[in-house]
């Protein structure tokens, strides 16, 4: 039997037609897919090292220990689905380092956060100093005049006087002298309530910035004048002042300043395992 030699072209074009690869196209996706095989560890050291190098990252620049515990979570769960002896002293570097975030103490941040922006927003509803009023007895007010009533139709001339002596504490009233046991005046101009608030706020907001940039002294430094702000110009027998002057003690008394561990033992294993694969 006499074999026919087809072209090659026309065998590629047969096969396209019935929606096979040619072989060039099969050649080409053999060659790729050997080389993937061959290569996979280093594919799998690039994703554990990038994981690595986030996790420093996220503890460098923004201080987030919990994302940076996700990222070693993750890259800790790529050697361990690979599967291959090498990866273990490897893997037991960045176990290593894993459970030494993990016992550091949290500072949650968030909730911080957002307790100071509660009590900036609470600064315009604060009352002032000036404007505490004292506290009348109403009560006996009205017990005096229901009294003064009832003894009218007994007596006119004494329910006159009992009217005259009501009239006169009620023109009393209208005078109050108020002490106040401070080294300066709480406010010399009303117009000074607006920028005493907008200042106080700014205060809040400095410490706030400082929170996020994890600065200690600056974070207490600020909480500590707006409590003397607050104590001083502030009405302190409002049930809210002492609300805020609690929250904003909690705030002062909390350690946002933590000593966060590098991961250069973790860096420097994968690049000396990254030097004997390129040696071999």
């Amino acid at each position: 039997m006499r074999r026919i030699n087809w072209p090659l072209s026309w065998a590629d074009s047969v096969r396209s037609r019935r929606g096979l690869p040619s072989r060039g196209a099969s050649r080409q996706c053999l060659r790729i897919f050997t080389r993937i095989w061959r290569n996979r560890d280093e594919w799998a050291l690039a994703e554990v090292e990038q994981g690595v190098l986030l996790a420093a990252q996220q503890l460098q620049l923004a201080g987030n220990v919990q994302a940076a515990v996700l990222a070693l979570q993750a890259a800790d769960a790529r050697l361990a689905s690979s599967s291959r002896p090498q990866f273990i002293s490897l893997r037991k570097i960045l176990v290593r380092d894993l459970d030494r975030l993990r016992a550091l103490p949290m500072v949650d941040m968030s909730g911080l956060n957002l307790r100071l922006e509660s009590i900036i927003n609470a600064i315009d509803s604060l009352p002032l100093a000036v404007e505490a009023r004292p506290r009348l007895n109403t009560g006996e007010s009205t017990m005096a005049a229901k009294g003064a009533i009832e003894s009218a139709s007994a007596a006119s001339l004494e329910f006159w006087l009992r009217l005259a002596s009501e009239f006169w504490r009620d023109v009393k009233g209208l005078v109050r002298i108020q002490r106040f046991d401070r080294h300066e005046p709480a406010l010399r101009a009303p117009g000074q309530a607006f920028l005493l608030r907008e200042n106080l706020k700014l205060r809040l907001l400095n410490a706030r910035l400082a929170l996020l940039a994890r600065e200690q002294w600056t974070f207490r430094n600020e909480l500590k004048h707006a409590q003397t702000w607050l104590d001083r110009y502030f009405d302190s027998q409002h049930a809210s002042l002492q609300t805020t002057q609690a929250a904003l003690e909690q705030l002062t008394s909390t350690e946002i300043n933590i000593e966060l561990p590098t991961l250069n033992e973790s860096l420097a294993a994968i690049k000396t395992f990254k030097l004997g694969k390129e040696r071999k």
